[in-house]
C-alpha cells in the first residue's frame, strides 16, 4: 500500500489502525514467510458494503449480491429474458433489480453500486447499448438508477469476463492475454500491457463476427459466414437437435424438449460423462474457434489464451481441438510461447467482473463522507 499510494509506512500504519478502530478493516492472519518476519494481512470487513452483480447474455440474466470478499449473500437469482425479441426488456430488467434489492434486506446505503455485464455494442461512457435494451429517452444507466436509487455501471459481457480473469483468475499478473467467453457466441476480452483493451470506440473484441466461412449461414449480426455460425454453444445445441432427429444414437435422446440453456447444459454434462456424440459436437466447435484463435495469435502474439464463460465447464475437452487448429494454422515461431488454459472462474466470471467494474469505479460512486479513507 505504501508503494502503490506513494505514502510513508508510518502514515499507512496509522490509517490502517484508524480503519480497524472504525470497523472497516480486519486482520486476516499472516502471509507466508519470504525469509524474514511474516507480514500481517488485512482486508475490508466483508459486510462493510455490498455490490449487486448482474450477468446478462442473450437469453438468461443472473443477479447476485456480493460482499467485500466476493462472497454471495443469498442465492444467485435468474431471469429468462431474451434480449433480441422482448419489447420492454429494460423495464423487465429494472423491475427484476428493484425486487431483488428489496428482498435482499440490505439497506441501499450499504450497496456501493450495481455492475451489469451485457452482450452487444456497449458505450460505457454514455451508458447505452446499441444492440439491446433500448431506453426511453434516456440511458440504460439513467433509467435503472431513477428506479432503484443506486449507482449503475454497464459494460460488455466479454470485457467483464476478461476483467474478472485479470483481477481474480487466470490472467492475474499477466500482461498480454486473450480471454474467450464461450457462450451463445464466442466473445473476446483483450488484455494488453496488463490492462483491458477496448479499442477506439470501446467495441474491440468482436471475435464471433470474424468472417471465416463461405457457408452462406446468416449470423445474428446480419452478415454471413461469421465464426459464430459454426462455433458457439447455440450452434452445438442446434446441431445436436438436428442430428438426433435424423436418428443419431446417443445418450442425448430427448433433449429437444426444454429451454435452450437446459439443452446446452445437458450436452456439456453428457460430454463430461464420455458421450461420444456430445464430445464430437464440442470438438468440431472448438476446432473452428481454434482457427479464429490462430488469427489472434498472428495479430497480437499473446502470452496466454484463456477459455472462460459458460462453456468452460467442459474444461479440457476444448483444449486439444483448439490446439490442433493452432498447430495447423499458426506459424510455429509465433505460437510456440502462447499458452492455452481453462479459466478457474468459468461461468461465475461475468458476475465477478461486474463486481470488479463497480469497485474499480468506487471513488466516483459514493459521496465523500461514505468513502473508506485509505
Amino acid at each position: 500500500m505504501s508503494t502503490s499510494l506513494g505514502k510513508s509506512l508510518p502514515l499507512i500504519n496509522r490509517l490502517i489502525t484508524e480503519l480497524i478502530s472504525e470497523g472497516a478493516v480486519i486482520e486476516t492472519g499472516y502471509a507466508p514467510s519470504t525469509g524474514g518476519r511474516r507480514p500481517l494481512m488485512y482486508s475490508l470487513k466483508p459486510d462493510l458494503q455490498y455490490v449487486v452483480a448482474v450477468a446478462m447474455d442473450q437469453l438468461i440474466t443472473r443477479i447476485v449480491l456480493l460482499d467485500m470478499k466476493n462472497n454471495p449473500v443469498g442465492e444467485v437469482e435468474t431471469l429468462e429474458l431474451e434480449l433480441a425479441h422482448t419489447p420492454g426488456a429494460l423495464h423487465q430488467l429494472t423491475a427484476f433489480l428493484a425486487d431483488f434489492i428489496a428482498k435482499s434486506g440490505v439497506p441501499k446505503s450499504k450497496i456501493v453500486g450495481i455492475g451489469i455485464g451485457m452482450p452487444g455494442f456497449v458505450d460505457i461512457a454514455k451508458g447505452i447499448n446499441y444492440s439491446f435494451l433500448e431506453a426511453d429517452d434516456d440511458s440504460i444507466v439513467g433509467q435503472i438508477e431513477a428506479v432503484v436509487g443506486i449507482p449503475v455501471l454497464i459494460d460488455n459481457d466479454s470485457s467483464l469476463v476478461a476483467l474478472a480473469e485479470l483481477k481474480l483468475g487466470a490472467a492475474r499478473d499477466r500482461q498480454n492475454v486473450m480471454v474467450l467467453n464461450l457462450g451463445w457466441g464466442t466473445g473476446l476480452g483483450m488484455i494488453m500491457k496488463g490492462e483491458l483493451f477496448r479499442g477506439h470506440n470501446g467495441f474491440a473484441g468482436e471475435f464471433s463476427h470474424m468472417p471465416l466461412f463461405m457457408n452462406n449461414k446468416l449470423c445474428s449480426c446480419g452478415k454471413t459466414g461469421c465464426l459464430e455460425t459454426e462455433a458457439s454453444l447455440l450452434v452445438i445445441a442446434e446441431k445436436a437437435v438436428e442430428t438426433l432427429k435424423q436418428g443419431k444414437r446417443s445418450s442425448l435422446q430427448g433433449i429437444t424438449i426444454g429451454p435452450i440453456d437446459q439443452v446446452v447444459n445437458t450436452i456439456m454434462q453428457a460430454a463430461l460423462k464420455g458421450d461420444s456424440f456430445a464430445i464430437e459436437l464440442i470438438t468440431e466447435s472448438a476446432y473452428n474457434i481454434g482457427r479464429g484463435v490462430s488469427i489472434l495469435i498472428h495479430l497480437f502474439n499473446p502470452e496466454l489464451i484463456v477459455l472462460s464463460g459458460r462453456g468452460a465447464v467442459v474444461g479440457k475437452l476444448w483444449l486439444a481441438p483448439i490446439q490442433q487448429a493452432i498447430n495447423e494454422h499458426c506459424i510455429p515461431k509465433i505460437s510456440e510461447n502462447t499458452a492455452l488454459t481453462i479459466s478457474p472462474l468459468g461461468y461465475e466470471a461475468e458476475l465477478l467482473g461486474a463486481a470488479a467494474l463497480v469497485m474499480d469505479h468506487y471513488d466516483t460512486l459514493l459521496p465523500a463522507p461514505q468513502k473508506v479513507h485509505a
